[in-house]
């Protein structure tokens, strides 16, 4: 017992020490971090109504409550305020003909109730402004202006956040793994995706970086130096009929980037392979962007993917999500380069090439018949 814990810790402390540092996270989340930063955090402010929007529902709802019930005993205060100049508050004694500000005001509580009524527009009639006091009737209309300004921003707010199309990305999954095989007598990357709704994605467009770190030629090194990858399916890469799960992939050719790769060496490379998939909500009209990454680790050289659409009985076609991600071994080639090889010298045997070493040689013939 004691030996398979001690194995199972090394595993695990082994794992955690061969974890790379991503970017993109698999469900799209950026792992990135700002320091230094000249601008002060009031910039953010500048554009209120995004930053309102990129806040995390806890935040938003604590700003959303904050704003009504700070609303609500600022002008309490100010009603109570207004009571207490005019000597409407019991504490005066007013006489029977005194005639207040705002009737039944007895003090805070009854102030900061006249400001919730008003704001919200309760109208429980009990409390009221007279036309005795300029001022009153000055203050019931700021706030009255005042709380359709934040009711509006705050329920703008909220209902943006719910229909945005953040959420409809949700519903759009990757693969877990990348793999690399052969397709169409060329190796390919391929990584599958799929809608889990029926409702589709209008002008579909998929494309990838590679982020890896480089050093050009004047001895400058980049971190983060991002190289185009093309990933198309057999209808292209753009306008998808995006209905079904789709396997998209990548030709490894003498200008892909892993061109130079291998299986034994792929381990030992330093990369990170993002994909984009940008299309427009059908539903709403509002574009949207999925994101995924994968790893060395997660890139599986010599599989494919398990079939995953089939056709029932009824004529109806059924998707089988149990085999989303399931791979299968495959035969294939261990690098492009040896695939690209193996093509030229089959051409080379099917024109017939002539050996350049073979030299022809004229030998005289003797005759040994004697007349």
């Amino acid at each position: 017992m004691f030996n398979y814990l001690r194995k199972r810790f090394t595993s695990h402390i082994r794992e955690r020490s061969r974890r790379r540092a991503r970017l993109v996270s698999k469900d799209g989340r950026c792992n990135i971090e700002f320091g230094n930063v000249e601008q002060s955090k009031f910039v953010f402010l500048v554009d209120i109504w995004t930053t309102i929007l990129d806040l995390k529902w806890r935040y938003k709802m604590t700003i959303f409550i904050s704003a009504f019930l700070g609303s609500w005993f600022l002008f309490g205060l100010l009603w109570y305020v207004v009571a207490y100049i005019h000597k409407d508050l019991p504490e005066f004694n007013p006489s029977i003909n005194h005639t207040p500000c705002v009737e039944n005001i007895n003090g805070l509580t009854s102030a900061f109730l006249f400001s919730l009524e008003t704001q919200v527009t309760i109208g429980y009639g009990f409390r009221c402004v007279t036309e005795q006091c300029a001022t009153a009737i000055f203050l019931l209309i700021f706030q009255s202006i005042l709380g359709v300004i934040i009711n509006s921003f705050m329920c703008g707010a909220i209902l943006a956040k719910i229909s945005r199309s953040k959420n409809r990305a949700k519903t759009i999954t990757f693969s877990k793994h990348a793999v690399i095989s052969k397709r169409g007598g060329k190796l390919c990357l391929l990584i599958r995706v799929a809608n889990l709704r029926k409702s589709l994605l209008i002008g579909s467009h998929i494309y990838g970086k590679l982020l890896k770190t480089t050093i050009t030629p004047e001895g400058e090194t980049i971190i983060l130096d991002q190289v185009n990858i093309e990933f198309v399916v057999d209808a292209g890469n753009e306008n998808l009929f995006f209905i079904s799960p789709l396997t998209i992939y990548h030709i490894i050719d003498k200008n892909s980037p892993f061109f130079h790769m291998a299986a034994e060496t792929i381990l030992q490379q330093d990369f990170e392979l993002v994909v984009f998939l940008d299309g427009t909500v059908e539903a709403t009209s509002a574009t949207c962007q999925v994101r995924t990454s994968y790893i060395p680790e997660e890139v599986l050289w010599g599989y494919r993917f398990a079939p995953i659409v089939s056709k029932t009985k009824e004529g109806k076609y059924r998707v089988d999500f149990q085999n989303f991600s399931k791979t299968v071994a495959v035969e294939t080639p261990h690098c492009a380069f040896c695939l690209y090889n193996e093509k030229e010298t089959k051409a080379k045997e099917k024109k017939g090439y002539d050996n350049p070493g073979f030299v022809l040689s004229e030998v005289s013939e003797t005759s040994d018949t004697k007349m």
